[in-house]
């Protein structure tokens, strides 16, 4: 099939993904069509099969780019050595201020699990328990040397990431607090959800 004219690679390709993205957030998974998706780009539903072999692959690889990019840029800005509540403090405000900016990929990366096939959706759990893992490493330590006080790190975690990752849903830019406030009042938040000064 010919490509049509104006479409390159380097150019479509990600345009199919953001394309994708915005509508999956929007619409929902099983509502969306590659020819829709197709339409949103501006080429015809042939041509998105020169960038993914199907929508189900598209979906999967949106939410193993989402998690590979978190966990990279956690472990970039990771405080190593440093003592848990300083620990938890800066991964509360890391998950804030990266995740604010993508609503629609973590709405996704939460919301469509239930549409991956099996062995997509494991090796997707797989890169999230890895994520959700350095904060529970971060709340087993803090229970261990009595800085913190929680009933379970794993649920803790699971708690945490759940509260963190709300932002998304009710941030807007200009809004009465900024990011940075934003962050902060998570990171206290956080600690006290623990039992740590704030």
């Amino acid at each position: 099939m010919a490509r049509k004219v104006g479409s390159h690679a380097g150019t479509t390709g990600p345009r199919v993904r953001a394309a994708a993205l915005r509508l999956f957030a929007r619409e929902g998974y099983a509502a969306v069509s590659m020819r829709a998706i197709a339409a949103e780009v501006g080429v015809q539903a042939g041509a998105l099969y020169l960038y993914t072999p199907d929508k189900q692959t598209l979906l999967f690889d949106l939410m193993r780019e989402h998690l590979e990019e978190v966990r990279a840029a956690w472990a970039a800005v990771r405080p190593d050595p440093a003592p848990p509540a300083e620990r938890l403090a800066a991964f509360a405000r890391f998950h804030v201020n990266h995740h604010i900016d993508r609503p629609e990929a973590v709405f996704i990366a939460y919301m469509e699990l239930r549409a991956l096939t099996p062995e997509n959706f494991a090796r997707i759990e797989a890169l999230r328990r890895a994520y959700e893992g350095e904060l529970e490493a971060i709340l087993r330590e803090g229970a261990c040397s009595g800085a913190f006080r929680l009933p379970d790190a794993r649920l803790a975690a699971r708690a945490l990431i759940a509260m963190l990752t709300g932002v998304t849903t009710w941030y807007r830019a200009g809004g009465p607090m900024s990011r940075a406030e934003v962050a902060e009042a998570y990171a206290a938040l956080a600690l006290r959800a623990v039992g740590a000064p704030a």
